[in-house]
């Protein structure tokens, strides 16, 4: 593709083109002159001396014109380097200038969690990690930037045939950075299984079940976006192109808008261990992990907390996910928060990150 600084070398190519050509012909052609000693006259042999004359004058007129071709060649020249110059300065400062925008927006979320425990970093990936204590509680937040939309994969333990998992087998199973847990689960004859609509590598685990009792869906798509909501319809799920997702209850923010918390999970548990994930306009992702030592309603986060902290930071879009016993975040091989259980839950679903 041609640049700008090439299409300016063309035209001015172009442009000069013609003079050059003048200025050949008129050193080439020079009329052969004889000295008539007879006379003691200047002749021009072939044509009378009004044809010299002519000539001359014509050859006068030339050289002139030659030459105020040959200065505004020189402007032109000079104009030439001027213009190429500018162009490549504003390139350059085009070049520069396009990453600040993002550059500006990722300081001014980021102001707003403070200053990262520990930073994962690769051409696929950005994880930092934080920790917070906004006073009623202790939470943990992971902000991902993923750069490859393949960082970021759900583990399904056994295949979705009532097997379960902790986050850190999980995360040691697919050689993961970091882990969170993800949807719900039935328990049903001492098996464990996902809760309603889940998608595993492009493809429904039990098929699609239309959103029921505030559950919602949460996953990424093919692009790395985070998606999720209530969808009443395959074709309205499968228009957001999910590669993979777990269901939970309850969407927390959409579009920057506070959504209703149900009232049963307003009160049962009031507060709770809470894993919770959510975006920023910019597609990076904002997970919190809130401690609680029990599921007894008394200790933790309560939805409406987690909701209006997500929301202050600027995350548009936020879901709940499994919570209690279930929560749990590792980073770098370490189980970062305190399980309620005393030790990490086995669950149908993780959500895993990779270097």
């Amino acid at each position: 593709m041609m640049t700008p600084v090439k299409r300016v070398n063309r035209f001015f190519m172009l442009l000069t083109a013609p003079f050059f050509g003048l200025l050949l012909c008129l050193w080439w052609y020079q009329p052969p002159l004889e000295l008539n000693l007879g006379t003691g006259k200047f002749t021009a042999e072939p044509g009378p001396v009004k044809e010299t004359a002519a000539l001359l004058t014509d050859l006068t007129a030339a050289q002139a014109s030659a030459s105020t071709t040959i200065h505004s060649i020189g402007a032109s020249a000079k104009l030439y380097n001027q213009t190429t110059n500018a162009m490549n300065a504003l390139v350059h400062m085009a070049k520069s200038q396009t990453p600040r925008p993002e550059q500006i927006y990722n300081r001014r979320i980021t102001s707003r969690l403070g200053i990262p425990a520990d930073v994962v970093q690769s051409n696929r990936i950005t994880i930092e990690l934080y920790r917070l204590n906004p006073g009623n509680y202790t939470a943990y937040a992971l902000k991902v930037k993923l750069k490859d939309p393949t960082a970021m994969k759900m583990s399904l333990a056994g295949d979705g045939k009532g097997a379960a998992e902790t986050t850190m087998q999980a995360v040691n199973r697919y050689g993961a950075t970091a882990g969170i847990n993800a949807g719900g689960f039935a328990d049903q004859d001492g098996k464990r299984y996902p809760l309603s609509t889940t998608v595993v590598g492009g493809q429904y685990l039990y098929g699609f079940e239309s959103s029921y009792k505030d559950l919602s869906f949460v996953g990424l798509n093919a692009s790395g976006q985070l998606i999720g909501g209530q969808f009443y319809s395959r074709t309205q799920l499968d228009q957001l192109r999910p590669v993979f997702g777990a269901t939970f209850v309850p969407v927390l923010l959409k579009n920057s808008n506070k959504m209703p918390i149900p009232s049963k999970w307003q009160l049962s548990p009031k507060r709770a261990p809470r894993t919770v994930i959510g975006k920023y306009k910019d597609d990076q992702m904002l997970i919190m992990v809130a401690d609680g030592y029990n599921e007894n309603g008394n200790s933790g986060a309560t939805l409406a907390e987690l909701q209006n902290k997500l929301w202050s930071m600027g995350v548009i879009d936020a879901y709940n996910l499994d919570g209690g016993g279930s929560s749990s975040l590792i980073f770098n091989g370490r189980v970062i928060n305190r399980p309620s259980d005393g030790n990490l839950r086995k669950v149908p679903t993780n959500f895993l990150f990779f270097r």
